[in-house]
């Protein structure tokens, strides 16, 4: 299997988070988490959190979640502008892919914002969601239409299908569904919410030449 196995979640990464993780899951060669404290919903991602997993040889996969509403290219704007500055913040490598969370209302316009603010920045705008239901799918392809740099610059983390999570040697094929226009779908979060180590992982794959674009 050519795909790197990994995963994300939304609390911060302790040792004993960590140590568990290997022991149920396997070795995760990423693991995903968010810029900024929402909360009730996620820890934002730290320094120290940072160094601990480049001490284990893990890589970052940083998405930005502060969005509930994707909609209006000024808030596009806003998103992008927030996105790089913790970004800059953490010290994250130029080059570094930074993902948005649209799991709710979306559209067109918010893309192009996002896509056209990250472009002159020192890192790429990437899209996380669901491109089976929804106004991601839509909205995307009408972006690309408008905006070339949308397909050029952009790489999408698709949540859908779901066979489940698995152990790292059991990963399934690649095989994300992807919205009905040209996009480089490079991310698959195939399996949310397992809980085996009291705070719940989602299990990835992503191919890689997204690996070599995370932290």
């Amino acid at each position: 299997m050519s795909q790197i196995w990994g995963v994300d979640s939304a609390a911060r990464v302790t040792s004993d988070f960590y140590n568990c993780l290997v022991e149920q899951f396997g070795f995760p060669s990423f693991w995903g988490r968010y810029l900024t404290t929402v909360p009730n919903v996620s820890d934002g991602l730290t320094v120290d959190e940072i160094q601990f997993l480049k001490e284990k040889g893990v890589k970052i996969w940083p998405i930005y979640n502060q969005d509930r509403n994707a909609v209006g290219y000024r808030s596009g704007v806003v998103a992008a502008r927030n996105a790089i500055y913790h970004a800059k913040r953490l010290n994250l490598p130029t080059g570094t892919m930074i993902f948005a969370n649209l799991e709710h209302n979306i559209d067109a316009s918010w893309i192009n914002a996002w896509v056209n603010t990250f472009y002159p920045s020192d890192y790429r705008p990437g899209i996380y969601g669901d491109p089976t239901q929804g106004d991601l799918s839509p909205s995307y392809c009408q972006a690309v239409a408008t905006d070339p740099k949308v397909r050029e610059q952009t790489i999408m983390w698709s949540n859908q299908r779901r066979p489940g999570v698995t152990k790292k040697a059991e990963a399934p094929a690649f095989n994300p569904q992807r919205p009905p226009c040209e996009v480089r779908v490079w991310g698959w979060q195939y399996g949310w919410d397992d809980p085996a180590c009291v705070t719940p992982i989602d299990t990835n794959l992503i191919e890689p030449a997204l690996f070599e674009l995370l932290a």
